[in-house]
Parts: C-alpha cells; structure tokens; sequence
C-alpha cells in the first residue's frame, strides 16, 4: 500500500479524535474558542514535529519563498473561511441539506486543483472521488433522519448555497496547502508538510487572538480553565493536519480528500461500539459506495 494512504488513514483517525474533543469543549468555551484550540495548541507540536524531523533526517528547514507564503495566507484564510460559512449553515433549522453539501469538498478540491494547479483526474479517479461522496452524504442524511430526496429539493435554499460555498473553500484550502507544500522544493515531503504546518497555523492562531482580542476577550480565560483538554486537542489536531499535508505533497489533494472520508467510517464504528446506537439501511449503502470508492482509488494506482 502507498505511503500516502496509510498517511491519509492515519490522519483520518486523529481527525476523528479531534473533532470528538472539540465537541466537549465547545461546550466550555463557545465555537471561536474551540477553534482557536485546534490551532494555538497545536503550534508546540508542529514545532516539534519540524525540529525532530529536521534532526532526525538532517534536513535543513527550508526558507519560505513568495509562493509558499502567498498559498499558505490563501490556504489559511479559506480554511477559516470554510469554518465560519459552517458554523451560518448550523444557525438555520433546515441546517442537514447544507451541511450535507459542504461534504462535496473532494469534488470541488478536483476542480480547483485543475484550476490552480492544471491537475487533472482521470475518468476513473473522478467516479471514484463522486462515488465516496455520494457514500459520505448518504450518511450524513441517515443520521439526521432526512430523506435522500430532500439534498434535491433543498438545492436552491440558503444554507445550500453556504454548505457549497464551504465545501469550495475547504476545497480551495487543501489544493492551497499542497501548492505551499510543493514550492518549497525537494527537502523531503515530510519536511515540506512541516514547514507547510508551522507557518500555516502560526498564522491561523495569530488571526484568532486578534479576533477574540477585538470580539470576544472572555474567551481566553475560558481557554485556561480548559487547559488540559486543550492540550489534547492541539496535539491530535496537529497530527491529523500533519498528516494531511504530507499526503498531499505526495498525491492530489481530491484523491486525498476522497481517501480521508474514512472518518465517516471510524465516526460510525465509535457510535456503534462504544455508544451502541444501531446502523441503518442508508448508513450501511453509504458505507458501501465510501469503501468503494476508496477501493477503487487505492488499487487504481491514480
């Protein structure tokens, strides 16, 4: 198997974790807290991460050069940018269609990638990455108790449109922090995801501070008061994004996205044998088409 599916498995599964800690403490500090987490905390461990992989390999840490920084702002932003469009899209009852749509991220990272980078699927690989999409919103509906049917007939509304718009902006991120990745040269992928990392959320958690300095400063003494769990978080998430730029240095960002719905997989494994809720009829096709689609990625050799 490729390094960059294990790579891309491994980072699915810290993601899981993740996002499991992020649910707790958004209830102790609010979503801006929460996020700002994801990114703060994880600076030390990037950090880390570049120093041992820069001694253990003797790497030198590459110099950042125009390119780099302009796709890291661009990357950044848009990560944010996906993460606020989002959070409008759970302020609406109707909040499933939409947040449904934001989970075409690997189609749509297809199509920027082809536009920003002129990286193009193959007819088989795009079936692939449409084929574990389609598995990914089929589980998204079921757990939510919505009709298949109601992702068409919720096309035209509003959070439609934002869940698309933050689908194309998580699309736009990942093929941003590839481009960033590979303008740095020939240090080594992982040298490159480091890099890449470091300055990525260095840059994500300097915007957050000036945000919550300026919006919501009760934010930070919430963030003490959950220091350790915080830790955690930052830990978990910047492994997970680790890992997420160094598949991407090494394969297209759409295979990668398409690859790492595996999540779904490890969110429903987590629900049923540790919370022992049941699986239904549609999560179960959803599962099929996801681990068909993946198949077919892995063993195409795209």
């Amino acid at each position: 198997m490729e390094t960059w599916v294990l790579i891309t498995v491994a980072a699915a599964f810290a993601q899981n974790l993740r996002t499991t800690f992020q649910k707790h403490l958004k209830g102790a500090m609010g979503t801006t807290g929460a996020t700002f987490v994801r990114f703060g905390f994880g600076v030390p461990f990037a950090l880390i991460f570049l120093a041992l992989i820069a001694w253990l390999g003797g790497f030198e840490v590459p110099a950042p050069n125009a390119a780099f920084l302009l796709w890291v702002v661009v990357a950044g932003g848009a990560q944010i940018g996906a993460q606020a469009l989002l959070l409008m899209v759970f302020s609406y009852r109707n909040f499933v269609v939409g947040n449904a749509y934001s989970r075409t991220e690997p189609i749509q990272a297809a199509l920027f990638g082809l536009i920003f980078l002129g990286e193009k699927l193959g007819l088989g690989a795009l079936v692939a990455v449409a084929v574990a999409v389609v598995g990914v919103l089929l589980i998204s509906m079921a757990r939510t108790g919505e009709a298949a049917g109601s992702l068409w007939r919720g096309l035209f509304t509003r959070p439609a449109a934002l869940g698309l718009a933050s689908g194309a902006m998580f699309g736009i991120a990942a093929v941003g922090y590839r481009a960033a990745s590979l303008s740095l040269g020939g240090p080594g992928f992982m040298m490159q995801a480091a890099t890449t990392l470091v300055w990525a959320i260095a840059l994500q958690s300097l915007a957050l501070i000036v945000w919550m300095a300026w919006r919501e400063r009760d934010q930070f003494a919430k963030i003490a008061r959950a220091w350790k769990l915080s830790l955690a978080t930052g830990f978990v998430g910047a492994t997970a994004s680790f890992g997420w730029f160094a598949a991407m240095t090494l394969q297209q960002a759409a295979i990668v996205k398409a690859v790492a719905q595996v999540e779904m997989l490890f969110a429903i494994a987590t629900s049923v044998l540790f919370f022992k809720e049941k699986i239904t009829g549609m999560e179960l096709a959803g599962v099929g088409l996801i681990v068909a689609g993946i198949v077919a990625l892995v063993l195409g050799g795209f």
